[in-house]
């Protein structure tokens, strides 16, 4: 009998680029394939993606990618690797309509091959045969996945938590983890996002007694800014605002899109009246109004980030109006929200967000509903997924609490490779994995190099050194002037230049007439005395660029 081989191409170690490859013999199936968005370290980069060369060598093999739900940080990466890749992908009606709009935008919608799945709906993928099993999270639609192999099941969570009050009103289905349970379970791999939190994550409707407050205490417009993902969110603030006579305008596309395609497919009921920015609403009395947007991170060309500068068109901040950031902070824009949060001040609003009001709840299972999964499923192998590294090492802590030998528990980050067999389990040779930038166009064409430059432009500045030499006799003609970008005030800068550029002429002189006849050495001698002085001078390291006409 062939090992069954768990393979994670992103997700492990890091929030984001979640893919999991199951491999058994020549066949294999991917589950989700989602895209990270970019720290401040990575400079000009849009969106970060898995790195799948491991599954292009594959492809031959792979029989489909099966997504969870429609997350980014699940689906996010499929416009562009399904350029190089064409397989079936298969998720729920919700996660298969957001996705549709996104392979649109790619001019991909045509092409793609997208087939539509249930909870409970069972299917085969020779030689897996699979399951979708509901579960609550803060989408609608979203699934976990039992994959029956022939070593046994896997059982993969996606994204959940227990949520005993759901407003779609589908539960989370411990009927059938408990059946996959009492038949055995080969292996969980099961969400670790929230493992450092104890007790429960608390139901989204406590956030809607918590909104409601809000709403009924605000005299002026009220801001709702929340993921445009987020359609039970969604769902709350649209039935707040009926109930307050308040008329609900949807900003942002995203917001716009995603609203609409919830709508036509029977997941959001929006109240009559419900219009866009572009429409009118300004002669509506600022109490009668209520504005649902994104831009909830402090996103730079977010509706919500121009209106808190002042400079939206048409939507401006008022003294007595109310904004309320309804999703939590992302970790590594803590900066951006506050700037966010400080400029909203500066207009007069009133603002709500998650440091002094409940207004917002997780999506992911906190320590006790973490050790529910584990004993409704009693796996015989466990694997935490999706979170930083100090997330599964706790993951795995609290499995054992709960009766997981250590040795049958294990760390996998992204290109690791568990193997199963059907007397033992354990890691083998890895295989490629990463990440891959994209930026505008390119996908893949920025290496760490190009971000190591952007990074160093951006903390030190830059310094120009023009000059124009003589082909034949390596003699200055002109120059040299020395320009520079970032690096210091111009005032304070004009004595250092005129002695840096004492410094080219003193390297000049020193070097032999071969030197200067040949460009490219000649610029290394120029960029290396350069350098020497602004760290000997200042203790400063500008990027340093000579530039060297031949005349």
């Amino acid at each position: 009998m062939e090992p069954l081989r768990v393979i994670p191409l992103g997700g492990l170690g890091e929030f984001g680029l979640n893919m999991m490859l199951l491999e058994y013999g020549k066949s294999a199936i991917a589950i989700d394939c989602g895209l990270m968005f970019p720290g401040a370290d990575l400079l000009g980069i849009d969106l970060v993606i898995p790195d799948v060369n491991y599954l292009l060598e594959k492809k031959k093999t792979l029989h489909g990618i099966v997504l969870t739900h429609a997350h980014e940080d699940h689906i996010g990466a499929l416009p562009y690797i399904l350029r190089q890749l064409a397989v079936p992908i298969f998720g729920t009606r919700l996660t298969l309509g957001l996705l549709r709009n996104k392979l649109r935008e790619h001019s991909l919608d045509r092409t793609a091959d997208l087939r539509e799945i249930t909870a409970g709906h069972v299917w085969e993928l020779a030689p897996f045969k699979l399951e979708g099993i509901r579960v609550t999270h803060s989408l609608m639609d979203c699934l976990a996945l039992a994959v029956e192999t022939p070593l046994g099941t896997v059982i993969h969570t996606g994204d959940f938590k227990i949520d005993h009050t759901p407003m779609d009103g589908e539960l989370f289905d411990f009927q059938r983890f408990a059946a996959y349970g009492e038949k055995g379970v080969l292996l969980l791999l099961s969400d670790s996002t929230n493992v450092e939190r104890e007790g429960y994550t608390p139901s989204e409707r406590e956030v809607g007694r918590n909104l409601e407050e809000i709403f009924l205490a605000s005299c002026g417009r009220v801001f709702v800014a929340t993921f445009s993902s987020n359609i039970p969110r969604i769902q709350q603030v649209a039935d707040l605002s009926e109930r307050f006579g308040r008329r609900l305008v949807l900003s942002g596309r995203s917001m716009i899109n995603n609203t609409q395609i919830a709508s036509d497919l029977g997941y959001l009921h929006l109240p009559r009246g419900v219009i866009n920015e572009s429409e009118r609403w300004q002669d509506l009395a600022r109490n009668q109004v209520a504005f649902l947007t994104t831009g909830s991170q402090g996103e730079p060309l977010s509706v919500l980030h121009r209106v808190a500068l002042d400079d939206h068109k048409t939507i401006k901040i008022e003294r007595g109006d109310t904004v309320v950031l309804s999703s939590k902070f992302i970790p590594g824009n803590e900066k951006t929200i506050t700037n966010l949060i400080n400029h909203l001040y500066r207009r007069g609003a009133e603002v709500h967000y998650e440091k002094v009001s409940e207004i917002h709840v997780s999506g992911h299972a906190s320590q006790e509903e973490l050790k529910t999964m584990l004993q409704l499923t009693r796996p015989r192998y466990f694997v935490p997924i999706h979170g930083e590294y100090r997330h599964l090492v706790r993951h795995i802590q609290l499995a054992q609490k709960v009766g997981v030998p250590a040795e049958n528990c294990f760390l996998l980050e992204d290109g690791e490779v568990l193997e199963l067999t059907s007397n033992d389990a354990g890691k083998v040779e890895p295989v490629s994995a990463g990440r891959v930038f994209v930026d505008g166009r390119g996908v893949g064409d920025v290496e760490d190099v190009v971000i190591r430059d952007r990074r160093h432009l951006s903390e030190d500045g830059m310094v120009l050194a023009v000059m124009a030499i003589h082909q034949q006799t390596g003699e200055l003609v002109a120059g040299p002037d020395l320009i520079s970008r970032g690096f210091m005030r111009a005032e304070e800068g004009e004595e250092v230049l005129e002695q840096a550029k004492k410094v080219v002429l003193e390297t000049l002189r020193n070097i032999n007439r071969e030197t200067r006849t040949d460009p490219a050495e000649l610029q290394e001698e120029v960029r290396k005395a350069l350098r020497r002085y602004f760290n000997k001078t200042l203790e400063r390291h500008p990027v340093v660029l000579p530039f060297i006409m031949e005349t």
